[in-house]
């Protein structure tokens, strides 16, 4: 129950919570083994669920009564599956990288997710998060994602300077009031993608960074665009770029 409700306890263990069945069978179809895996008493009535229950890699299984499931359960229409989890390491920052994302300070667990699941539908690898990110493996995010954390590698708390020096082609940033418009840019080769907080934008510091700063062209009224869109909008202007379906 405190690992459901509470970030802290999640960041000081290194573990969270996946919940339903869609979740539980992408991580053990991603190879790796859960710390616990518990069902709610009723949902084991389900020939899939109690398949997952008793053969999905996992240290050990548990059964609670629906009450108890209840109570842990961030979610109205729960399954009655879940797994606890632990966070994966994603191993050394490599020395040289090929198109990324650069995210400082994205702090909704709802676009936090949403970008990382459209990295993952645009060929994205590896993702960065600054300091003040939202806890990539929190349960919001987790659903937000839809599997796409268990085919990322994702670095939190890192220094995104240090990470842009390994980058071989563009750091581009997005930025509303840039002159240049994302698609006069030439994209074809490696990008690292620099978003930034949803209410401030990027920082001073990290604009520094960048080779490149665009804007996505509105010719609507709205101030700027929900970062996990403009995410997708500049990813696929860089898949058109390079003539992929």
């Amino acid at each position: 129950m405190k690992l459901a409700g509470s970030s802290r306890e999640r960041r000081r263990t290194g573990t969270t919570i996946l919940e339903g069945e869609n979740l539980v069978r992408a991580y053990r179809d991603s190879g790796a083994a859960a710390e616990t895996i518990f069902a709610a008493e009723s949902a084991l009535a389900d020939p899939r669920i109690r398949d997952l229950v008793e053969n999905a890699p996992a240290r050990e299984r548990l059964v609670f009564s629906d009450e108890i499931v209840a109570r842990i359960s961030q979610l109205v229409s729960a399954s009655g599956l879940a797994a606890v989890v632990r966070a994966p390491e994603p191993g050394p920052i490599p020395s040289s990288l090929p198109n990324c994302l650069l995210l400082e300070d994205v702090q909704d667990p709802g676009n936090l997710g949403s970008v990382l699941r459209t990295a993952v539908a645009a060929g994205i690898e590896h993702v960065f998060l600054s300091p003040g990110s939202a806890f990539a493996w929190s349960p919001k995010v987790i659903r937000a994602g839809m599997g796409a954390h268990f085919r990322l590698s994702i670095f939190e708390g890192v220094d995104l300077a240090r990470v842009a020096r390994a980058c071989p082609g563009r750091i581009v940033a997005t930025e509303p009031r840039a002159r240049e418009s994302l698609y006069d840019l030439d994209l074809r080769g490696p990008v690292a993608w620099l978003l930034g907080n949803e209410g401030s934008g990027l920082s001073e510091a990290a604009l520094r960074i960048a080779t490149d700063r665009v804007r996505v062209p509105m010719p609507g009224p709205a101030e700027s665009l929900n970062v996990a869109a403009a995410a997708a909008i500049c990813l696929f202007e860089q898949l058109r770029q390079r003539g992929r379906q």
